[in-house]
């Protein structure tokens, strides 16, 4: 029996490699699925790959920072499958401009006339550190907003938010990334409890690593070799590898399935292959 049947999901971000296998698994399950995109073209091929294998699936043009955008988004849902069950809050990212070059500070990071050298914390745009912020953090809040709306007293909904592992523990360079995803834990738990007495549960996924298009040139060389960053990571991750998007499936279908996880929320679900247990030693 497949466990999603007649369920509305809309995922956004859902054009992405994560989230893009995401909602493959759980369109197989016999979810409806609504993908809401910035880039129309990456939603509708991962549309067309779950209509491929038998599925039911909406792309949709939504940039997430606009609540108008994810109003027309929610009439093409509610026209299309009927009022979304669940909402994977998918869309976010970095930005070179809220990250610094190096892993710490180091001598010549202020020149001597007192100015900021390049790529030091110093040098960070505050212009950039506000974009991954808005786009992490508030490219959250606004889908919830106008969603929920729709699953209030009814039965089995339920947003599932997307987390990582810098907001357990900052990663090195990452400053913006990391604190808004921290951000989104917070965010995660405050609606959880908020929501509690409407019957919608409140989760997050927490991601470890994976390779995806917006982080490969951290991960890989040119050449395809390993960076050094990503030689520390998997030294850290005790089953020794980066993760598969499909890795990121069983974790989101017990989330989205009442019967699994009807007790569960404002829970934070780490998939990192046991990154977050290990020390270091």
């Amino acid at each position: 029996m497949k466990r999603l049947t007649s369920k509305v999901i809309v995922i956004t971000g859902g054009g992405g490699v994560l989230c893009g296998a995401i909602a493959e698994g759980l369109a197989r399950e016999g979810a409806q699925v609504a993908l809401l995109n910035r880039t129309f073209e990456k939603a509708e091929a991962v549309a067309n790959r779950i209509r491929a294998q038998g599925g039911q699936a909406l792309p949709i043009a939504c940039d997430v920072l606009s609540k108008a955008h994810c109003e027309e988004a929610r009439k093409k849902v509610i026209d299309a499958f009927g009022p979304c069950d669940i909402l994977i809050n998918g869309a976010g990212g970095n930005d070179p401009r809220g990250s610094t070059a190096r892993e710490t500070w180091e001598a010549g990071d202020l020149e001597k006339d007192g100015s900021a050298a390049a790529g030091s914390f110093f040098s960070l745009d505050p212009e950039g550190i506000e974009a991954v912020y808005k786009l992490n953090f508030m490219g959250t809040f606004i889908p919830t907003q106008v969603f929920a709306r729709d699953m209030i007293g009814r039965a089995g909904c339920s947003i599932i938010n997307i987390s990582s592992m810098g907001a357990f523990a900052p990663m090195t360079k990452g400053l913006a990334y990391c604190a808004a995803k921290a951000a989104i834990n917070n965010l995660t738990q405050w609606l959880a409890v908020h929501f509690a007495p409407a019957g919608i549960r409140v989760n997050a996924i927490a991601p470890g690593f994976f390779s995806t298009e917006q982080n490969k040139h951290l991960l890989w060389n040119p050449d395809g070799s390993p960076t050094t960053r990503t030689g520390k990571i998997i030294t850290h991750t005790p089953m020794g590898r980066l993760g598969k998007p499909e890795d990121l499936i069983g974790a989101a279908l017990w989330l989205c399935d009442e019967g699994a996880s009807g007790f569960v929320t404002g829970a934070v679900i780490p998939v990192d292959g046991g990154f977050m247990a290990y020390s270091g030693v």
